[in-house]
């Protein structure tokens, strides 16, 4: 049977004869609209915005457990500061980690577990605004002063009496090509929805 090719007027008068091919018609033209929009979606929380659930309380009081947030994955460059999403499959730890940059590549960074405070190339970091008392006393097997290798960043959680992070030889120094992205904003639990600093 030969098909026939109609014309929109001819097509329109076809499908008012049928009701059935209107429907068929009707769905075909949704399906042209939501399959490029759902695969639009699906590679921009792929490969540009990715949720992300804090899984522990080594970052509290900044990301307590069980949050989800909002991580950006393209065109990140590691800063001292920024709270990072690691793939710890590169560490003993083998799973995701969220954990706050201290230095970066080429930085020295040491701990005085004494009197709890850390130093990056000799300056006493103050890290008053995301830790509670402000003091790093709990060591782990990681001698120091340490070097950031290049291509690397050094990780602290900031909630230090629990987290394991580059103090311990079980994660150590984060190659950057491990890094997730960086995470931007909480949007659960919806009472502290906001942007992360």
């Amino acid at each position: 049977m030969e098909q026939q090719n109609l014309s929109p007027r001819e097509d329109d008068a076809a499908v008012a004869q049928d009701p059935q091919k209107g429907v068929v018609k009707s769905c075909y033209e949704w399906m042209e609209a939501i399959i490029p929009a759902l695969i639009l979606i699906m590679v921009f929380f792929t490969f540009v915005i990715r949720s992300i659930t804090v899984s522990g309380p080594s970052m509290e009081p900044t990301l307590m457990d069980q949050y989800k947030v909002w991580v950006s994955c393209v065109g990140y460059t590691p800063q001292a500061g920024d709270i990072v999403v690691v793939d710890g499959s590169g560490t003993q730890l083998d799973e995701v980690i969220v954990k706050r940059i201290i230095a970066t590549e080429g930085q020295t960074v040491d701990i005085d577990f004494d009197n709890g405070y850390v130093y990056v190339d000799g300056q006493q970091l103050d890290e008053s605004a995301y830790i509670e008392n402000g003091i790093t006393r709990d060591q782990y097997d990681v001698e120091f002063p340490q070097t950031v290798p290049e291509g690397h960043v050094f990780v602290l959680g900031d909630n230090r009496t629990v987290s394991k992070d580059s103090r311990d030889s079980e994660v150590g120094m984060i190659d950057q090509r491990c890094i997730i992205g960086k995470v931007q904003m909480i949007y659960q639990p919806f009472s502290e929805f906001g942007w992360v600093s």
